[in-house]
């Protein structure tokens, strides 16, 4: 009976290892990108300079992942990734203040020397001048009212036509 169950047993323990080995390898089963913490590039890193205030440390890097109740001048950033059940990979930034101006990084990347020039994303489209004959305010002025202001077409064809009397142009 002693014989039976020794294989029994080591046949079990066997097949449910293997099991997680395949199902941890199954072809064609999708896995989840997993992002935690804060997104991290070099290029928030290379916009910080020294001096700059907690707000516009802020702007750039987002609210800090870890902050001390007990030390407000040391801010922590952390970020990892993990692709489709690969390999993990990890960064960290400590940002370190004194009298609320930013002095020191520390972490796993750093700036650069070189200044960085940031390309803009937005574009400056320049319209024509629109010509109205009257603006919007007069236009639902004009509904409450029994007069309405002359139009600019108006103003203009009465200063190019010419008195009855002397055949003179209307002075502007």
């Amino acid at each position: 009976m002693r014989n039976f169950f020794f294989p029994l047993i080591l046949l079990i323990c066997l097949s449910t290892t293997a099991c997680t080995y395949i199902l941890n390898n199954l072809p064609g089963v999708y896995k989840v990108d997993i992002q935690q913490g804060n997104f991290i590039d070099q290029a928030m890193i290379d916009q910080l300079r020294p001096n700059m205030s907690k707000r516009q440390v802020l702007f750039i890097m987002g609210s800090p992942m870890v902050s001390s109740p007990f030390n407000d001048d040391h801010w922590e950033y952390l970020y990892s990734f993990q692709p489709g059940g690969d390999d993990r990979t990890q960064r960290s930034v400590a940002l370190v203040f004194k009298n609320d101006h930013l002095v020191g990084v520390q972490g796993d990347i750093r700036p650069t020397a070189l200044p960085v020039v940031k390309p803009s994303d937005q574009a400056t489209v320049e319209l024509p001048k629109r010509n109205l004959d009257r603006t919007l305010w007069e236009k639902i002025s004009s509904l409450f009212t029994v007069d309405t202001p002359p139009t600019a077409a108006e103003e203009t064809s009465k200063k190019t036509k010419p008195d009855a009397d002397d055949g003179q142009l209307a002075p502007p």
